[in-house]
């Protein structure tokens, strides 16, 4: 470990998670949106399912650890909606058994600390004819569609909604860009930058409204070791330095 201590965003969920600092990602976006402010801490599964979550929930998240994070953002559900195989293997699970899977990971997470904050991610949709155009002899069929997407995504935000978690609908969000099929997946499913683009807007969004006492947001949260310093560049005056700590020119969107 290295200090100062600084709050704990945990990123928790499968390849839209683990490959979220890649392309462009959300993972990678929110990490320079936080620098010097929370350390952004990345748990992706690719391939793996809520069955698989909460079978490792104890490990990923130890209640008796000694921090707890001040957020975690969770992503379960594109896999779970893909439609079964005949083989009875495979990553689908049945909606009620993803809910309640959803639900077991919503409890235990709010029971590490009074301070520790959720988001849920819900399911995005996909590009079903590319996703048809992907097919090999790799892999025996993969049935996506958005039917089922749009039915696990809705499922996940009537049971955040009951119990009190944030969520943000990926299904309904990016659907909202234009050309969003052709423009926000790598693959017709896992996202570019473009779709990262409407994780990181929809999550600023939900941490910039919630009323959470500390605010995550980045704009309210301390900036490490931002005092004047003597060492910093010297101003066009000659006299004085410029404080670059809270600079945010290299960024080509400015995020609210």
């Amino acid at each position: 470990m290295v200090g100062p201590p600084r709050p704990r965003f945990v990123l928790f969920g499968s390849s839209i998670v683990q490959l979220s600092y890649a392309n462009g990602g959300w993972g990678a976006i929110l990490s320079d949106i936080y620098s010097r402010k929370a350390d952004i801490l990345l748990r992706g599964y690719y391939g793996w399912n809520s069955r698989r979550a909460v079978q490792v929930l104890h490990k990923v998240f130890p209640k008796d650890a000694v921090e707890q994070p001040s957020l975690v953002i969770v992503y379960f559900g594109g896999n779970d909606s893909m439609g079964p195989n005949k083989s009875g293997l495979g990553p689908h699970v049945p909606l009620q058994e993803y809910v309640e899977h959803m639900r077991k990971i919503g409890e235990h997470i709010k029971s590490l600390s009074e301070s520790t904050r959720i988001i849920f991610l819900t399911c995005p949709p996909v590009n079903e004819e590319r996703v048809r155009q992907n097919t090999s002899g790799v892999f025996s069929e993969i049935i996506r569609t958005n039917e089922l997407c749009g039915s696990y995504a809705e499922a996940c935000m009537d049971l955040c909604s009951e119990i009190g978690v944030k969520a943000i609908n990926l299904f309904t969000a990016i659907q909202k860009r234009p050309n969003w099929m052709n423009t926000c997946f790598t693959d017709g499913v896992h996202l570019s930058a473009e779709g990262s683009k409407v994780v990181v807007e929809e999550i600023l969004k939900v941490l910039k409204e919630a009323e959470w006492e500390p605010s995550l947001h980045w704009k309210l949260m301390p900036t490490e070791f931002s005092e004047d310093s003597p060492y910093d560049l010297v101003a066009a005056d000659g006299k004085t330095t410029l404080n670059p700590s809270e600079w945010t020119f290299h960024r080509d969107i400015q995020w609210d």
